[in-house]
């Protein structure tokens, strides 16, 4: 009996998602843990000419080239406000190393499939394209993203930057 309730607990186990929460003004959004290479503070960045404007620029991270870009702006949520919570999460995504600013992180969660719902019908006026579902952790709501997926976009085009620097 209590092998059957240990392999109970396995299931669920492998069932569950670690994710990475961060804010974006007053919304709180979740990442797959295993995208995150590491977490910095906001620092400069040199700003490439003719990028869209949610492309903030390109850091050098030890030697590498990598692309920014500011979510807050690439979701339309406003003016960001850089400060001593705004920080960039370093991503390998689809073999290349991008960074993603954010409002702040606040949280690695453990969501198992039962706490996800399928992302909203908005119609074509709203892109959901990126948002993979709906995730609850006791009265908190997060947008689960599909982040190698907005990393790939046509429209990010992050893979052209970082060849063309």
């Amino acid at each position: 009996m209590q092998g059957d309730n240990l392999n109970d607990v396995q299931a669920r186990g492998a069932a569950a998602r670690e994710l990475l929460v961060f804010t974006l003004g007053s919304e709180e959004y979740g990442i797959d843990i295993l995208k995150v290479q590491e977490i910095r503070g906001y620092d400069t960045v040199t700003r490439i000419a003719n990028a869209p404007e949610f492309i903030k620029g390109v850091i050098n991270l030890r030697g590498s080239i990598v692309p920014i870009v500011d979510l807050r702006l690439k979701f339309g949520l406003g003016e960001p406000q850089y400060n001593e919570f705004t920080v960039v999460i370093i991503l390998n995504v689809n073999q290349r190393t991008v960074g993603i600013v954010v409002d702040g992180v606040s949280d690695v969660i453990q969501l198992d499939k039962d706490s996800m719902r399928a992302p909203p019908e908005f119609g074509a006026s709203v892109d959901t394209a990126y948002i993979e579902g709906l995730g609850t952790v006791e009265e908190q709501m997060i947008i689960i993203v599909d982040i190698e997926r907005l990393m790939s976009s046509d429209e990010m085009a992050l893979t052209d930057v970082a060849a063309r620097v």
